[in-house]
């Protein structure tokens, strides 16, 4: 049984090197004691540094293996920005629509993170984003089906698994794919372009490069931005 090792949340605040203002964020999490209110939003008093990009119902909740810390020493749980942690679920494991029951909440696995310019700020290294990205090992989120009260300890039952053929690994490997587009890739866009459990923005990206063949230019969002 997969239990949620940790509830985290966090304030938004500056990070990196004398804080500036775009660097605002809430990635530094912290464990929660208790049984803390999820909505559809998310966690009670867990903030996000920019709505537009971090946030929001296909982002309520972001879950973080356990097991990937060994990639980020000397950070542990919590380092990466997660709201949960657990040991025994990994992208491998875990795939796009399931819908997990925690107590009287459900929970639907929405996306897998595309790492950010603050995690470099975060872990004093200006190729942490890409390396989170090209690992795979991205966590993903969660958006709320039924609001209610989680709390660390509480068991994460697997209530139902619509799309048993994409684990979430396979869908980050399609998205993060680097170099010319061949045909077994871009067949895999177009059935990703159809997942109906995938956001919308995420639908629509893959589409695109249905159409175009074309992979985004990923740098704005990976690069550290110069102060």
């Amino acid at each position: 049984m997969i239990k949620i090792e940790a509830l985290l949340a966090g304030r938004a605040r500056p990070v990196g090197p004398g804080g500036p203002p775009q660097a605002m964020t809430g990635i530094a999490k912290t464990p929660l004691q208790g049984a803390q209110w999820l909505s559809r939003t998310g966690l009670a008093g867990d903030e996000q540094g920019d709505r537009l990009y971090h946030g929001g119902v296909e982002k309520a909740l972001h879950h973080y293996p356990a097991e990937h810390y060994p990639m980020w020493q000397p950070w542990d749980i919590g380092g990466v920005g997660e709201n949960i942690s657990t040991s025994g679920m990994t992208e491998a494991d875990v795939h796009i629509g399931d819908i997990y029951r925690a107590g009287d909440t459900l929970l639907q696995v929405s996306q897998g993170r595309q790492p950010c310019w603050k995690l470099n700020l975060r872990m004093g290294r200006p190729d942490a984003a890409l390396q989170m990205q090209r690992s795979g090992r991205t966590g993903w989120y969660y958006r709320v089906l039924h609001e209610g009260w989680l709390e660390a300890g509480m068991a994460l039952e697997l209530v139902e698994r619509p799309h048993p053929g994409w684990p979430l690994a396979r869908v980050i490997a399609a998205l993060f794919a680097e170099g010319a587009a061949d045909a077994a890739l871009a067949e895999e866009w177009r059935r990703l372009a159809l997942l109906d459990a995938l956001p919308e923005g995420w639908r629509k990206l893959f589409a695109r490069r249905v159409a175009t063949g074309a992979i985004e230019d990923w740098s704005k969002r990976l690069t550290t931005p110069a102060t």
